[in-house]
């Protein structure tokens, strides 16, 4: 409607009925003449679709009339012009109209103007809310072409539709609202069917696609290998079929990809077999053994159950046990035992003949002695356990296996002396170890240790390591938790103390005095690499300090640039250099010495860079370093000199102070597995305390450490000590 047609509406309220009537009439034989005309090139539509149209003219006329009483002229025209358009929109969206659906429509336009007619007062905005509405149903069809295009929901559009008209038809009835729904609910059924149908099928196919999709997702972010198997076969039963159980290990374990995973298919006593296993850790002469046996199987040699007999009668192996569960077998094969499928059993056989690559037990690198046993730890945990057990003969001494990383699935051994240990801390290490939930932990010891223990970013170690059997048995003897790591030859010994980690295994190897001696001399070289160089510092900054009899202490030249600079270039040199003695081989590691230590300081010295002094005392600072028992003790002390030099150079005497009590509160501060780090200092205990200065007897050391909180505190019986 344009705004000529709008603004005599204004004033057909003083305009003369009859004419009005005569003009209402005129303006329905028009929409009749244009409606033929229309029908007249579509003509073969059907009659109940023209019927449908008429209905729908004749409820939305009759609900105008009623809710709009006072209807002028131009409001009539209007209603024609719409009455004409909707026509024109069904005789488009239905291609075969015949002529008496033309006339029907005729007529039907014809009573519609009639009754505008005789309605005098309608508003502007009532003519301008019936062509919305047309214009709705025209655009019907085409609504319906990108339903289906993109999937839409009709029903939501219907609704959204009758939203807004419900909206520009503020001031109307509830009576005009519904007619309008039921207008759309009548256009084009079929459509409205085919629209549905389209979007039912566009769901379903969404649906399945999104179903495939995320059950990828869960198989790669599977949890664990039964997840897997499910995945790929339903359940996590044994096939009865040796296809299918090829099909499900082709997907799960990579058969036929991976070259190391072996599946061969044989027969046996007319029965078919296959053999499962990773050929680098089977060992053939066994696996060969048990095959040769059941090549001389016959169908009469068998009884009524097939595994049952092949295993309690023909497989000539000691560990052989029965598997239910196609992912508990592939566990089997994945550590290295060997899985045997028989044709028409839901049930294997699995067996022990697992041969992984290791070495042969050989000294330790760290833990050196000069008299004592030779065998050290390797990567097989099976190989470290059987030394420690042919030391502790003791029933009581026990190894718990649980496994690590959802990947990896590392073995980890928790081993305890039952009747000695404190349950509450072995239940304790038990559940931190059960809690970690982490892919894998191919870094062994050193990521058990962070996942259990923690730390962040403390410097000390709140562990003991060890390499030396002989010092694990000693440690389960006074009460301590050990964990063994597969494919590590480091074991972990807790609880532990900062004395703990100054303590070597040659102490024990010597007499008393001679062990006391050694342990002296060893916790002044820990003491030296802490406090020597920030001492030797504060003495040079204030002469004053040194007592008469130390006045040759300090620099007798003065160098280039400044002390603390000097130290720092010196600690820097002295990292890179034991950088360079791990990573150098073995034959060229003495001339990178001598070139590091004779060439490079003679001429740093020589040249003015450094004063000799500085090289000196940072030469007995890094010894005392490197004679450090623990590795990991030695690195935290030369952290703590070289903030405690910083402190020196910046604050003397009050920096010193401040640094070293700083440090004390720190070490006091720290527990390691509810156990003070500096017991027997703090809290103190005199007696512990002298057995940690003087290295006493075997005899003398009736009990255990009392931090361990051990069950069975007595080392030497009561007959004993009688006699």
């Amino acid at each position: 409607m344009t705004s000529e047609d709008a603004d005599p509406a204004e004033n057909t309220t003083t305009a003369d009925p009859s004419q009005e009537q005569q003009d209402a009439e005129a303006s329905a034989e028009l929409g009749a003449e244009e409606q033929s005309a229309e029908a007249s090139a579509q003509p073969d539509s059907g009659q109940q679709d023209a019927e449908a149209s008429t209905e729908l003219g004749a409820e939305e006329q009759s609900t105008e009339a009623s809710a709009q009483p006072d209807s002028g002229q131009q409001d009539a025209e209007a209603s024609a012009e719409l009455g004409a358009e909707e026509q024109s929109a069904e005789a488009s969206a239905q291609p075969d109209s015949g002529q008496q659906d033309a006339e029907a429509s005729a007529e039907l336009g014809a009573e519609e103007q009639s009754a505008e007619a005789a309605q005098p007062d309608s508003g502007q905005q009532d003519a301008e809310a019936s062509d919305e509405l047309g214009n709705q149903e025209q655009n019907e069809p085409s609504k319906g072409f990108f339903a289906r295009l993109f999937g839409l929901d009709s029903d939501s559009e219907s609704e959204d539709e009758a939203q807004d008209q419900n909206t520009h038809q503020a001031g109307g009835s509830e009576s005009a609202t519904e007619s309008g729904e039921e207008s759309q609910a009548k256009v084009t059924p079929k459509s409205k069917l085919s629209k549905k149908q389209a979007q039912q099928e566009s769901q379903d196919s969404n649906q399945k696609g999104s179903s495939k999709l995320q059950k990828k997702r869960d198989r790669e972010h599977s949890n664990s290998l039964k997840e897997s198997v499910i995945y790929w076969q339903g359940n996590d039963e044994i096939p009865m079929s040796l296809q299918d159980t090829k099909q499900t290990l082709t997907e799960v374990m990579g058969l036929g990809t991976s070259f190391d995973v072996t599946f061969r298919q044989m027969s046996f006593g007319g029965h078919k077999t296959a053999l499962l296993c990773l050929s680098g850790f089977t060992n053939t002469d066994v696996t060969d053994d048990i095959l040769k046996r059941l090549t001389y199987l016959t169908s009469e040699n068998l009884s009524t159950g097939v595994l049952s007999s092949f295993m309690n009668e023909y497989v000539p192996h000691i560990q052989v046990e029965e598997g239910n569960s196609l992912s508990e077998s592939i566990e089997k094969v994945l550590e290295g035992l060997s899985v045997l499928f028989v044709e028409g059993e839901n049930k294997v056989i699995i067996m022990d003949t697992r041969s992984y690559p290791s070495r042969s037990p050989a000294e330790p690198s760290i833990d050196r002695v000069v008299r004592g046993a030779r065998d050290g730890f390797t990567e097989t945990l099976l190989s470290n356990i059987s030394l420690v057990r042919r030391r502790v003969r003791d029933p009581g001494l026990k190894y718990e296996l649980f496994r690590v990383g959802r990947r990896t699935q590392t073995d980890v051994c928790v081993a305890y002396i039952d009747d000695i240990v404190d349950k509450t801390q072995v239940m304790s290490v038990i559940d931190k170890i059960k809690s970690i939930d982490i892919d894998g932990i191919p870094l062994a010891d050193k990521q058990l240790e962070e996942a259990i223990i923690g730390g962040g970013w403390n410097p000390y170690p709140m562990v003991r390591y060890s390499e030396r059997p002989d010092v694990v048995a000693s440690n389960l003897l006074e009460g301590r938790v050990i964990l063994f790591v597969d494919t590590s030859p480091i074991v972990i010994v807790l609880p532990t103390t900062f004395f703990d980690l100054c303590q070597h295994a040659e102490e024990n190897r010597q007499t008393p005095f001679m062990g006391t001696y050694l342990r002296w001399v060893r916790f002044i070289g820990i003491f030296a690499s802490m406090f020597l160089l920030p001492l030797w510092m504060l003495l040079v900054i204030h002469p004053e300090l040194k007592p008469a009899m130390l006045d040759f202490i300090g620099p007798q030249k003065t160098a280039r640039i400044p002390i603390l600079a000097q130290f720092l270039i010196v600690e820097l040199g002295v990292d890179l250099l034991r950088m360079a003695a791990v990573h150098t081989p073995t034959p060229l590691g003495s001339a990178m010495g001598l070139i590091a230590a004779i060439l490079i300081g003679d001429i740093a010295v020589q040249s003015g860079l450094f004063v000799n002094e500085v090289v000196l005392y940072m030469a007995v600072a890094s010894i005392g370093m490197f004679a450090t028992p623990s590795y990991e003790l030695g690195l935290a002390n030369r952290i703590v000199r070289l903030v405690l030099l910083i402190a020196v150079a910046a604050f003397q005497v009050p920096g010193f102070m401040i640094g070293t009590t700083l440090l004390t509160i720190f070490l006091t501060t720290h527990r390691s597995y509810n156990s003070s780090y500096m017991w027997p200092f703090i809290p103190f205990n005199a007696k512990a305390m002298s057995e940690i200065l003087v290295r006493k007897p075997v005899l003398s050391s009736k009990t255990r450490p009392s931090f361990n909180k051990t069950r069975d505190n007595t080392r030497v019986p009561p007959t004993q000590k009688n006699d």
